[in-house]
Parts: structure tokens; C-alpha cells; sequence
């Protein structure tokens, strides 16, 4: 995890911007069902942890993907701004989203289980398959 300081980004019309405090440039793929239905691909994101600044709040409408997550999306065009872990209040921020991506590096692929056949990414990264990153995130019982 690098953390090259605070970075900015737009929504496509404007309404919505987010300010992080915190840019790991870490880029992180998903490969879950979830996320390939959601943006047609595999979901390309930064850790923003909790530092976020969101400017327009009342353009971003939210889904409740699962139990514990959350993806947010501006109400006007549509651009996805964000996955929230509820429990600990934690983003994630699509990669594309923000204004500068310099110095970001692939690092890991998570769901790799779920990953279809028709891609795959040529650089060198980590890989976790969904039962991995459940046991490390997922919330216990309570």
C-alpha cells in the first residue's frame, strides 16, 4: 500500500464529486458476478479507507448490494462513485473516477474464482478467491 496524498474526482455531469484523503495506488480487480454485472467488467478500484469528502450528496443514490456492502451512483448520469462497506464505513473508488491516476500499480485480483474464461490480465498480481475475502471482511456474528 502506497499512499500518494489527496485526489479528486467527478461524476460524467458534474453533480458529484469526491475528495479522498487517502490514495493507495494499489489498484485492486474484482471479478465477482456482482461487480462484472454492475460495470460489464471486472471492477477496477482504489481503497480510499474512510477519508472521503463527498460534494453533491444529494445527487448519489445508493444500492444495497449485500447485507454489508453498498454501491453508490450519481442519480443523474448514472457514474458509479463508490463500494461502501456498511460495518466500518470503508470505500472503495472505481480507478477511472478520479481527475489523476498517476502512479497507480495492478496489485491484486480478488473473486478470482468467478473470473470467466474471455479475460485475463497480463500483469503479475495477487489473487483471492471469494471464500478468502469473506473470512478477511465479511462481518462475524454478532
Amino acid at each position: 500500500m502506497s499512499d500518494s496524498g489527496r485526489r479528486e474526482g467527478s461524476c460524467l455531469c458534474g453533480a458529484v464529486a469526491l475528495t479522498v484523503e487517502s490514495f493507495d495506488t494499489a489498484l485492486h480487480a474484482c471479478h465477482c458476478n456482482m461487480c462484472r454485472k454492475w460495470g460489464g467488467g471486472p471492477f477496477l478500484a482504489i481503497d480510499c479507507g474512510k477519508g472521503i469528502g463527498i460534494d453533491g450528496r444529494e445527487f448519489v443514490a445508493a444500492f444495497d448490494s449485500s447485507e454489508w456492502a453498498q454501491r453508490g451512483f450519481c442519480s443523474r448520469c448514472g457514474t458509479h462513485l463508490f463500494y461502501r462497506l456498511k460495518n466500518s464505513d470503508h470505500y472503495v473508488v472505481p480507478v477511472g473516477f478520479f481527475d489523476d491516476d498517476s502512479g497507480v500499480s495492478f496489485a491484486s485480483q480478488i473473486f478470482i474464482d468467478e473470473k470467466p474464461e474471455y479475460y485475463a490480465f497480463a500483469n503479475e498480481t495477487a489473487f483471492k478467491t471469494g471464500a478468502e475475502v469473506f473470512a478477511k471482511y465479511a462481518p462475524g456474528p454478532e
